[in-house]
């Protein structure tokens, strides 16, 4: 049979869309609103099968709720500053801007080769003025609040790309876009006081009720909200009078367990290192050791993978509670981005510990015991107490305290309140709140971001570029020097400017804003895009929230997070009224190709411009819908996606060999009130599959079984030619319902094969603007199924029964059917087969 013409279909109505505007969309109050968002993509040069997927799941709801009567916003836009355009630019000599621009107009066409249901006229880019004006403008707004600054800071630096990343950016030591192997630096960086907001975000999770369970779970972790202990340690014949340099401040979760520190760890970034080393015999060691430490990068320090190093500074601190001398060791493993940089060692109750102090012989001291080994318990067994000279591993659980004074004797967490109120009480120690969450260092020094809108001025300081100053264009009439560095600070033109206070000579800021700044208020410049006054005007109360955000699981904490955080700083600035940017969050799983990721590393990539070409954009489109469900991983295969094509075509010549002509619904016969049970159910189970968890596998294996149905009832209905009787009047009636129903449901799916058979049946207009399908309650609470009957294999009948039917019974029924009986009669029936809820196969000879 021929293929259905899917490459001239696909052309004909993706014309049709952007000649008639189909999909943009106004506010209106008199509807409900529907915010469909997938996260924006980076203009690397080709979509591959992970935007497809992640496209076409968004396509699927803003197209189903189109049908539901929403009034849905659906924009599409560039994530388009980055340090990959600078390493094109390296490696093939083309400017960044060029590069990119190329990029997003040959992706732009490939997306719309996918048939998505975009409101093209919102299209933002983040690379052009018109859209970093107003993230220079917030910056400057989160100054005035206090939420920006400057300072030194050691980095995590890529020497390859020769940027600043984050902690997030560096994964397992390397950096996440080049893999080169990250170092530390130290210098000025800018700051987003991100922290001023862990509260809120830690809150206001709980209003994030459509979230996967797991984002929210790292987002805590990161945030890492913890209640303990600040305690005093001294140095032990300090000399300075300064209490600063005096006293090094320790926090700790587990203050019961302080009877057991024996040795303290500082950070190599210390600031009482240089004092403690001071005057070392072993001072160019422990010099080199700290310099070797600092290089590593912070991930890597604190990665359980990653051998833990140290070094004894010669010096000695005093626990404060029991007046031990303890050693002070410098190690890799803290840092000064966690509590105060400097950690209280327990050995016997902490593994990291316990790992450290086996490696260099330093002391263990059990403090904690088992809960269950108390009194006569641990007389009777203490084969089961822990012991020094025994321990294996650290004991972290709760328990009991021994070798604590006069807290020995408590349970452990008891203890916690009453060692930290003694600790008050004596001046030694008080009550703190923590956080892991650090600032966000938002400088970069390169050249493809957005300028940072500050002037430093000898006579003024540190100077904000005035609103009506901005822009503050990033020059693109360059040159890219071979070293790969930024040009911006050998570029006169742009570094030299006058001063907005005092009018004298100013040289501008170099760096350039982390990409993330971009990406973490898109939402809501798309609800005005054109807006010239404001980032967004007051359509965005109309918009907002996002009603669905489509993404990937990589983003849980840095975009994610970031989002959350600008969106609250944006409500305070009364930009907008909500709390949360996004009200569900779908991360849907990647792509892989034999068991692994796709990637051009592992020369496993599928061009989607081939598959569409081969194949058409609705297979793609139904192949990568059908084959796992969104949040699961997706194996590609060549077979999958010949046998979504393969469907597509059974669709296709279903509709082509039938007309719809209207009979009346009388006296329906038995089979003809199967095939409507069967349309109004799979209208029930689509709908729910849809709207309960975006189950789209199982949608369109619904929809499958319906074609099945329909397909069996043309065949009997062509094998018995013209009704005869006036109970089988109808039939075409009903098949139309159902083939009509095919294509409504299938709609969201695979939408240009719909709309040509949709317009192929006489309806007008197009289909995506029909309401979804109602299924009828009635129906569906007949809970009857059609069997098929067969004789040695050969279809002779067919019997109805109640749903439940046990397979006896549906084997009796069988038998005892009239038109079988008469059949079987005289033949000796070796076996019954029966298919629950399908089939019976009467076996004879």
């Amino acid at each position: 049979m021929a293929k259905y013409p899917f490459a001239k279909i696909e052309a004909k109505w993706q014309k049709c869309w952007e000649g008639t505007g189909q999909f943009k969309v106004k506010p209106d109050p008199s509807r409900l609103k529907y915010y469909c968002l997938e996260m924006f993509p980076y203009p690397s040069g080709k979509i591959h099968m992970g935007h497809i997927r992640n496209y076409v799941i968004g396509d699927v709801i803003a197209r189903y709720k189109l049908m539901r009567g929403f009034n849905v916003l659906h924009p599409m836009g560039w994530d388009a500053f980055g340090i990959p355009a600078e390493n094109a630019a390296l490696k093939d000599r083309v400017h960044p801007a060029k590069w990119t621009r190329q990029n997003i107009d040959y992706m732009r066409v490939q997306l719309k080769h996918m048939g998505l249901a975009y409101d093209w006229s919102r299209e933002i880019s983040t690379c052009d003025p018109d859209y970093y004006k107003w993230g220079q403008w917030l910056f400057l707004k989160f100054y005035e609040r206090g939420l920006v600054y400057k300072k030194k800071a050691t980095v995590n630096w890529c020497p390859s790309c020769r940027v600043v990343l984050a902690n997030e950016q560096v994964e397992d030591g390397r950096c996440w876009r080049c893999a080169s192997e990250v170092t530390t630096k130290e210098l000025d960086q800018w700051f987003l006081k991100i922290t001023a907001y862990a509260d809120q975000l830690l809150a206001e999770q709980d209003k994030l009720t459509q979230w996967p369970e797991r984002v929210l779970a790292m987002q805590r972790n990161w945030v890492g909200k913890s209640f303990g202990v600040e305690i005093d340690f001294k140095l032990k014949n300090q000399k300075s009078k300064l209490r600063s340099q005096a006293v090094i401040p320790v926090y700790t979760t587990r203050v019961d367990t302080i009877f057991g520190a024996t040795y303290l760890v500082l950070a190599p970034e210390h600031p009482l290192v240089p004092e403690v080393i001071k005057g070392a015999k072993n001072l160019k060691d422990i010099e080199e050791f700290i310099q070797r430490a600092r290089r590593q990068p912070r991930a890597m320090r604190t990665s359980a993978q990653t051998s833990k190093e140290g070094i004894f500074t010669g010096r000695y601190a005093i626990n404060p509670v029991n007046g031990q001398e303890i050693p002070i060791w410098i190690a890799n493993y803290v840092l000064m981005a966690y509590g105060t940089g400097a950690v209280m060692a327990v050995p016997c109750h902490d593994q990291r510990d316990f790992e450290f102090a086996k490696k260099y012989g330093l002391p263990l001291k059990i403090v904690i015991q088992h809960p269950a080994l108390r009194g006569e318990a641990r007389q009777r067994r203490p084969d089961k107490s822990l012991k020094e000279e025994s321990v294996t591993q650290a004991y972290e659980e709760p328990g009991y305290l021994v070798n604590s004074g006069k807290f020995s004797g408590l349970n452990s967490r008891d203890a916690q309140d009453k060692i930290a109120s003694w600790m008050e009480e004596k001046n030694i120690g008080r009550r703190r709140v923590n956080y892991k969450l650090r600032d966000w260092g938002i400088s970069r020094q390169r050249y493809w971001g957005t300028p940072i809108p500050i002037v430093y001025c000898d006579k003024c300081g540190i100077v904000p570029v005035p609103e009506e100053d901005l822009p503050v264009v990033l020059p693109e009439d360059i040159g890219f020097p071979s070293s790969g560095q930024s040009p911006l600070p050998e570029l006169l033109e742009f570094i030299r400017t006058t001063c907005p206070r005092c009018r004298g000579p100013v040289r501008r800021e170099t760096d350039t804003m982390d990409t993330f700044v971009d990406s973490s208020w898109y939402f809501a410049r798309f609800v005005s895009p054109h807006c010239k006054n404001l980032p967004f005007n007051e359509e965005v109360d109309y918009w907002m929230p996002v009603d669905q955000y489509v993404g990937g699981i990589e983003h849980a904490i840095m975009h994610l997070l970031y989002a959350r955080f600008f969106n609250k700083v944006m409500r305070d600035l009364g930009l907008l009224k909500v709390d949360e940017p996004f009200k569900r969050l779908l991360t849907q799983g990647m792509v892989l190709k034999d068991g692994v990721k796709m990637s051009k590393s592992k020369n496993n990539i599928v061009d989607p411009d081939q598959i569409i070409a081969k194949y058409g954009a609705d297979t793609a489109r139904l192949f990568s819908l059908f084959a796992a469900p969104p949040e699961r991983d997706l194996e590609w295969t060549e077979e999958g996606v010949e046998g979504a094509f393969r469907f597509l075509n059974r669709v296709w010549r279903m509709v082509e060999e039938f007309r719809i002509q209207k009979e009346p619904e009388v006296g329906l016969s038995e089979e003809t009130k199967w095939l409507k049970r069967v349309t109004h159910r799979t209208i029930k189970k689509v709908t729910e599959d849809i709207e309960r968890c975006f189950h789209f596998n199982t949608a369109i294996s619904s929809i499958m079984e319906l074609v099945n149905a329909v397909t069996i009832g043309m065949r009997n209905a062509a094998a018995k030619g013209k009704p005869r009787r006036r109970r089988e009047c109808g039939m075409r009636n009903v098949m139309g319902e159902a083939i009509e129903t095919v294509l409504l449901l299938l709609a969201p799916f695979a939408p240009h094969i719909t709309e040509e058979l949709w317009e192929f049946l006489g309806n007008q207009p197009s289909i995506s603007q029909q309401p979804w399908p109602a299924y009828d309650p009635k129906l569906i609470e007949e809970e009857q199924i059609l069997i098929v009957v067969q004789v040695d294999g050969k279809l002779r009948s067919r019997v109805t029964l109640p749903k439940d039917s046990t397979d006896q019974q549906v084997r009796a029924a069988a038998l005892e059917n009239g038109r079988i009986k008469k059949l079987i009669e005289g033949r000796k029936v070796e076996r019954v087969i029966v298919v629950p809820k399908r089939l019976v196969n009467i076996v004879t000879r």
